[in-house]
């Protein structure tokens, strides 16, 4: 299994590359780069064979990767994937196999145009750079602002390494700690990490709480480290601004505080990209997430794979902020 330190090398070096690309972004998702021509034969059996490969060794269910792998070899050997019509249909297809035999909605392949990045551990000098680029961006909490009425707002655009970025989300947390109503904007935020999750959430309750993540095991680290100390934000209303970008930690930051009733949502469905799995790159232009763990979700409704959150408030992202603006002075008015 990979480990938690690998995991983050590596996402440091996808937000490197990102870096580097201009336009990437460090989600599975947003590797779909275009449709792509369609495979020959010769590469649709090696994608195969890969394919059933992996998910037979990481997938959590042994017996249950290997039904997989199975079918994928059998589906080939039809030649029923020779009718894709380019990449991105073929991956399509290996998906929706998996997902028939499974049932499990986290399971996916991914085609993209561009060559995806080779991955490898994230040296010394990657981790400087990452942390020197998050230091510019201030860990991309773009807004921390107390409005009119006393409401504060929070425009967070990614959820950052908390080794990297504690001190200024904490800093974040502080200036808005006397406000009577908090919102934060999540409409531009591509994800990040879990602990950052947990660390923000856990301003928002005066008792540890159980923090799901699609992508573990319940662990200790799973439960925020609530209450703090001097917080003053546990109980108080909290509005979170979504878009039809929100991804991956933003739904998940998102999902449970709608699940524990502790958030208004006010936007649009979220992306609906949950990225729980391992992500193996097959060649230049496949990959795949495989689930290497069996979560635990202790909510009757689904996670936000393929389907996002829904808001509790439906409006257009860009009428989100002034629509949660009202409705927080509303709430403390009546106070």
């Amino acid at each position: 299994m990979t480990s938690k330190r690998a995991t983050i090398g590596l996402r440091i070096l996808l937000v490197l590359f990102a870096a580097g690309a201009g336009n990437a972004q460090t989600n599975v998702a947003d590797a779909r780069a275009g449709n792509g021509a369609n495979p020959g034969t010769a590469e649709r059996q090696r994608v195969v064979e890969a394919a059933a490969a992996h998910v037979a060794r990481h997938y959590f269910d042994k017996a249950m990767g290997k039904n997989m792998a199975e079918a994928l070899r059998t589906h080939a050997r039809s030649g029923e994937y020779d009718a894709a019509a380019d990449g991105d249909a073929f991956a399509q297809a290996l998906t929706r196999q998996m997902r028939d035999v499974s049932r499990d909605v986290h399971l996916e392949v991914i085609y993209s145009a561009d060559p995806l990045p080779v991955l490898r551990e994230s040296s010394p000098e990657d981790q400087a750079r990452y942390r020197a680029r998050l230091q510019r961006d201030n860990c991309e909490f773009r807004r921390v602002e107390i409005l009119p009425h006393n409401i504060g707002y929070l425009k967070l655009d990614s959820f950052p390494d908390v080794s990297f970025c504690q001190t200024i989300s904490v800093q974040a947390m502080a200036t808005l700690n006397s406000a009577n109503a908090l919102i934060v904007d999540l409409r531009d935020n591509r994800g990040g990490m879990g602990e950052m999750v947990r660390l923000i959430a856990g301003y928002f309750f005066d008792h540890p709480e159980y923090m799901y993540s699609p992508r573990e095991i319940p662990a200790v680290h799973s439960w925020t480290q609530s209450p703090v100390a001097g917080n003053k934000l546990a109980g108080k209303p909290v509005y979170l601004l979504t878009s039809s970008t929100t991804i991956s930690a933003a739904e998940d930051f998102a999902y449970n505080l709608k699940m524990l009733r502790r958030a208004t949502i006010v936007g649009e469905t979220t992306r609906g990209s949950a990225h729980a799995g391992v992500f193996y790159r097959i060649d230049d232009h496949f990959g795949m997430g495989i689930p290497e763990v069996q979560a635990v979700n202790p909510y009757s409704i689904a996670d936000w794979e393929d389907v996002g959150v829904e808001p509790d408030v439906k409006v257009k992202a860009e009428d989100a902020l002034e629509t949660a603006k009202r409705l927080a002075v509303s709430r403390v008015s009546a106070k």
